[in-house]
């Protein structure tokens, strides 16, 4: 399982489940407030809302229907070993998410097209995907949001499981035929009261000497950060926190525990919070490209071409 993580997608299933956040706390047992925060945590690490009144009647909106029912695809993967010989254990699954009602139109008659983009990506894209929808009554447009790098992409086009695929890279991965989409900078973060946070100008031996704050190892970001960095000659201390819980993180930032690298909605929500900094890195770190890969069978569906076009207006 890629991100976001197994432990806040069972918030989200629960949240669907419960209807509100009072029944999902008291169901988990747990207060409401850490539902709420769980929420919220889970929607900046997305980089959009899934619910457009979560303390009222948990109403998802049009981004989180669709995550939803993405999330029938999430429940189903099993991590693929490294090593074949290895039996690896699938981790527990995430509460399964109640069928979400659907629309007023049925999508029995209509097109599918299969998209499969990390959760950031689908945020940059739902209003396009929307429009895209509305305008193209008989077709319907079905998530998988556990895609984030060229291997998975390219198993899922080969699979059938996406028709166009969106993934991170930092360059044109090689034997694999995708087009450039836009790239997104890499920038460290830092709480305004660490002394790395005052310099007109940080080097990589400045850095080697800070703790590193992270996402977990299975997160789909963390791979693609850890590799930027490495390219970036970035030399941190080891982790000292690990945490796919963003208020963790924050409040980590803010006490001056270390530094959090980060890049799209992600780090523009962090560069937007009191008590945080970006870091004045002397050179600057390899951006994330995010690139767009479509299923050789797609010339066979003129609606595909039209929708990974439509999605670089």
């Amino acid at each position: 399982m890629n991100s976001p993580s197994l432990r806040q997608l069972d918030i989200f299933a629960q949240m669907v489940a419960a209807g509100d956040a009072t029944r999902c706390a008291r169901d988990l047992g747990v207060a409401v407030e850490q539902v709420l925060r769980d929420i919220a945590a889970l929607e900046m690490r997305l980089g959009y809302r899934l619910f457009d009144d979560p303390q009222g009647d948990a109403r998802l909106t049009p981004a989180g229907r669709k995550t939803a029912q993405a999330m029938t695809l999430l429940t189903q993967d099993t991590p693929h070993n490294t090593d074949p010989t290895e039996a690896a254990a699938p981790p527990p699954a995430p509460t399964p998410v109640p069928p979400v009602a659907a629309p007023p139109s049925s999508t029995a008659a209509r097109q599918i097209i299969l998209l499969a983009a990390p959760a950031p990506v689908f945020g940059h894209f739902q209003d396009a995907l929307t429009a895209f929808e509305a305008a193209n009554e008989d077709i319907a447009i079905t998530l998988d949001l556990h895609v984030h790098n060229a291997q998975q992409a390219m198993a899922a086009l080969a699979s059938g499981r996406a028709d166009i695929a969106y993934f991170y890279a930092l360059e044109e991965p090689e034997g694999f035929d995708s087009r450039y989409g836009w790239s997104e900078p890499l920038n460290l973060y830092i709480g305004d009261g660490h002394p790395l946070a005052r310099a007109d100008s940080v080097s990589r031996e400045e850095l080697a000497m800070t703790p590193m704050l992270t996402m977990e190892p299975q997160s789909g970001l963390r791979e693609i950060i850890d590799t930027a960095l490495a390219k970036g000659r970035v030399r941190a201390l080891p982790a000292l926190l690990e945490s796919d819980n963003m208020f963790e993180i924050i409040a980590a930032l803010r006490d001056g525990a270390g530094c959090f690298a980060a890049f799209g909605t992600l780090a523009r929500d962090l560069g937007r919070m009191g008590g945080i900094q970006r870091v004045a890195l002397d050179m600057p770190l390899p951006a994330i490209e995010i690139r767009q890969a479509i299923a050789p069978r797609a010339i066979d569906k003129p609606a595909v071409s039209a929708l990974a076009d439509f999605l670089f207006l």
